[in-house]
């Protein structure tokens, strides 16, 4: 090899050096630099604690009166008195409104005074029948000590029975009267409206002067008067068919108001619909009832409100759990072991959108990584916990 080749050979090898103590170098740096700069990350403590499985509605649900009765009298007539105004609360039994019933009024007064003369003709009749009677009584006597023949007693003790029929008969007139003054009452009865239990008037259709009607069978018409009772609640809410099965009659609920920000209430189960409602362009549904419990005074919920309600089906108690969000896909969780984390493939049960029951792959006690949605967060990265800053 000549001269030349051999420096030429030189330079190439000093170059690779070089360029081998650079990159070594940028190596040293970068793994200085990562292990001077832990990624900071939330932790999760695993404890025990309950797990639930709940089922939610696939709709809104709505607020709604246990008892709700739009009423109209059950005779037409002309409104003469409203005895109550939109808002207004009111009793079990109270009057609402007064159809124009004079005429009803007039008949009644009529019968009270048949019924008057009835009773003094059965005082006069009957007054007679015993005098009959008591005359045919004595010439009976009369007879027997042949006073008389038997024909006068024969006539005597026909006059008796006729007499007596006569009082029968003024007697059934006195029950005539009586049945047309029942029937006239409950002419009237059925002209004046009455609250069938204790609620407040939520609407009123008719006015003073306008003519209110029933509604006939099979037609429609807007009731004179809407009654709410609202001291019993609950919310109406469908619930998608592969669910159904799952629930009962009973099951604890939690309830939640779109109109009450922040705020959930409990519940239960109070009826679940014994068919699937197949409404076109929606999910099949089981139409579920669910009973607010004792509302506290003054809560002031309304009836049409939306609601949602979440029906806990099965609960687990004092079992190892994990937070739902520190789960990745296919039930792995990030762990922390002395500051780098280490993937843990974990077997899980019961889960809800909080909680995963944990059966194997992490102990009491163990750190997983919460904020999964930060740079850098993934096995054998060199982490740090996050110091929370405490509520002002």
């Amino acid at each position: 090899m000549t001269l030349p080749q051999l420096k030429k050979s030189f330079f190439t090898l000093k170059k690779i050096a070089i360029a081998v103590g650079v990159l070594a170098l940028l190596l040293l740096a970068f793994s200085l630099f990562s292990g001077a700069k832990p990624i900071p990350v939330t932790l999760q403590k695993i404890e025990l604690g309950d797990v639930e499985a709940a089922v939610s509605n696939t709709r809104a649900g709505t607020v709604k009166a246990c008892r709700r009765a739009k009423m109209s009298p059950q005779a037409g007539g002309q409104i003469a008195k409203l005895r109550v105004k939109k808002g207004e609360r009111v009793v079990a039994g109270q009057v609402l409104l007064e159809l124009w019933d004079d005429d009803l009024h007039a008949q009644e007064n009529l019968a009270q005074e048949q019924l008057k003369v009835s009773q003094s003709r059965v005082q006069e009749v009957c007054g007679l029948a015993d005098a009959a009677q008591r005359d045919a009584a004595r010439s009976q006597e009369l007879l027997n000590k042949g006073f008389i023949s038997a024909q006068l007693l024969d006539k005597a003790v026909t006059e008796a029975a006729a007499r007596k029929a006569s009082c029968a008969s003024a007697r059934g007139d006195i029950e005539q009267s009586k049945s047309r003054i029942r029937m006239a009452q409950a002419t009237m009865q059925r002209m004046t409206l009455r609250a069938p239990f204790a609620g407040v008037v939520a609407d009123i259709s008719g006015e003073l002067g306008e003519y209110a009607t029933p509604s006939p069978p099979g037609i429609l018409t807007i009731p004179a008067i809407d009654l709410i009772d609202d001291s019993c609640l609950y919310v109406s809410a469908p619930i998608d068919e592969v669910d159904a099965g799952k629930l009962k009659v009973g099951q604890i609920s939690r309830i939640t108001l779109d109109a009450i920000k922040g705020r959930h209430f409990t519940g239960k189960v109070r009826r679940i619909a014994p068919y699937v409602l197949d409404l076109e362009k929606q999910a099949r549904t089981v139409e579920v009832e669910v009973e607010f419990d004792k509302l506290a005074q003054g809560e002031n919920l309304l009836v049409g409100y939306s609601a949602d309600v979440e029906i806990v089906y099965e609960v687990r108690s004092r079992v190892l759990r994990v937070p739902t969000q520190a789960l990745l896909e296919g039930n792995r969780v990030l762990l922390d072991k002395d500051g780098v984390l280490e993937e843990r493939k974990l077997t899980t049960g019961l889960s809800n959108w909080e909680f995963a029951e944990v059966l194997t792959g992490l102990s009491e006690g163990d750190q997983v990584v919460s904020s999964l949605d930060r740079a850098g967060v993934k096995a054998g990265a060199k982490v740090v916990e996050e110091k929370v800053k405490p509520a002002q």
